[in-house]
């Protein structure tokens, strides 16, 4: 079955836009990738200041294949750059990876 990644990242209040902002521009940017099966962004509601980055993928292999090749290119300078072409500084002050092998799963029955 299927792995899943969730990466958790810590965002101060006042850069909760900048991050949501930021993930709403790389629309795209791995729904192409092999293996990728699904990517969510979930913002806290209430008590806590951690948003959580859900992706799913076929395999571990999927998933390092993606971190090695588009996401590491990404991150290298292939981003948007700020004024005089800077990175801009992180939106997020801390992130940790979690990760999960599907051993369940279940969807809506249909019809």
């Amino acid at each position: 079955m299927s792995i899943v990644k969730i990466n958790v990242l810590t965002v101060p209040a006042e850069q909760r836009e900048v991050l949501e902002k930021r993930f709403g521009a790389r629309a795209g940017a791995v729904e192409n990738s092999d293996g990728f099966e699904w990517f969510e962004l979930l913002r806290p509601v209430e008590g806590t200041d951690q948003y959580l980055v859900y992706t799913r993928w076929r395999s571990e292999e999927d998933f390092q294949a993606w971190m090695e090749g588009p996401m590491k290119a990404a991150h290298q300078g292939g981003g948007a750059g700020g004024e005089g072409g800077e990175r801009p500084k992180p939106a997020a002050t801390g992130s940790t990876v979690w990760s999960f092998e599907v051993v369940q799963q279940a969807g809506p029955k249909q019809g």
